[in-house]
């Protein structure tokens, strides 16, 4: 392929809960590396202004993607009807926030909530699914009319037992119109899950609508063991043409940190996560000399 690849980084890597304050020292420096991309997480709608934070992205010619949080007691599958209810009404209203700042993704585990873990049989699972499926589709069809795809992101065995792979995940979303929705690939779960990262990658072909980065330590894109060639190509092969958005995140919010299992420094700073993923990726994909 010869697009040109954008990259991306989330606040996660600095801050957590995101604040108005926070982004405005963020947004400036993070443009300054050369980055293209700002992921923005809505762990509660009203942390930030969307319409103040379009105005700086856009000062600023920065793009942006937008994350949920699915916090204790956000979830969509094997909980009462009230509690379905508002996870509904919370996804809507981040799907709002994506919109006004031009946005076209909102990625996150849209399932339930993080850290929730149970046995789950053949049968509970397509249960699940089927729920899942009901719980989604109207929060779909608002993503839809607003121009914005939810992409429903696997997670790794010890943070979810429901979605894991990219097969679960395309398994689980079966059914729905394709208006609205894709797959969120995160490579740092894909490294413990999947048997074969490029190979998950090319199934994942023509329904990825987001790709986060990150070693497989959730350290800087470029600093442990994964196969980048193979996961480069397999992108390419696949048709992305989204951007590379680098998460991790900080121990600046205790409930975050251990949410994410960050129990010592990843790299030397969290500017170096940035700065050398950046590094990194431009290389691994040959954008170094276009920049």
């Amino acid at each position: 392929m010869n697009t040109t690849r954008t990259f991306g980084v989330s606040t996660w890597v600095w801050a957590s809960p995101l604040t108005d304050q926070r982004l405005a020292e963020l947004a400036p420096r993070i443009r300054a590396w050369g980055f293209d991309v700002i992921e923005l997480p809505v762990e509660n709608v009203g942390d930030w202004d969307p319409h103040r934070a379009a105005r700086l992205l856009d000062s600023l010619g920065l793009s942006a993607t937008v994350v949920l949080a699915m916090a204790p007691g956000r979830e969509l599958v094997a909980a009462d009807r009230a509690t379905i209810t508002a996870t509904q009404d919370y996804v809507r209203r981040v799907v709002d926030v994506a919109s006004a700042v031009s946005a076209p993704v909102v990625a996150g585990p849209a399932y339930a909530s993080v850290g929730r873990t149970w046995r789950v049989t053949a049968a509970e699972r397509r249960a699940c699914y089927e729920q899942l499926r009901e719980s989604l589709a109207p929060v779909l069809s608002h993503a839809a009319d607003a121009g914005v795809t939810v992409a429903v992101e696997p997670l790794n065995r010890f943070e979810t037992s429901l979605i894991n792979t990219v097969d679960q995940a395309l398994d689980a979303m079966t059914g729905l119109p394709p208006e609205g929705w894709g797959v969120g690939l995160d490579l740092f779960h894909m490294n413990i899950e999947e048997r074969c990262v490029p190979e998950a990658i090319r199934t994942a072909a023509g329904r990825i609508a987001h790709v986060q980065v990150a070693a497989n330590d959730r350290g800087a894109p470029g600093a442990g063991h994964l196969d980048w060639s193979g996961i480069v190509a397999a992108l390419d092969t696949a048709g992305y043409q989204g951007p590379l958005v680098i998460e991790t995140f900080t121990e600046e919010n205790e409930t975050m940190a251990t949410a994410a299992s960050i129990w010592r420094p990843l790299a030397p700073s969290q500017d170096a996560i940035a700065i050398d993923g950046l590094s990194f990726l431009t290389e691994v994909t040959g954008e170094g000399g276009r920049r």
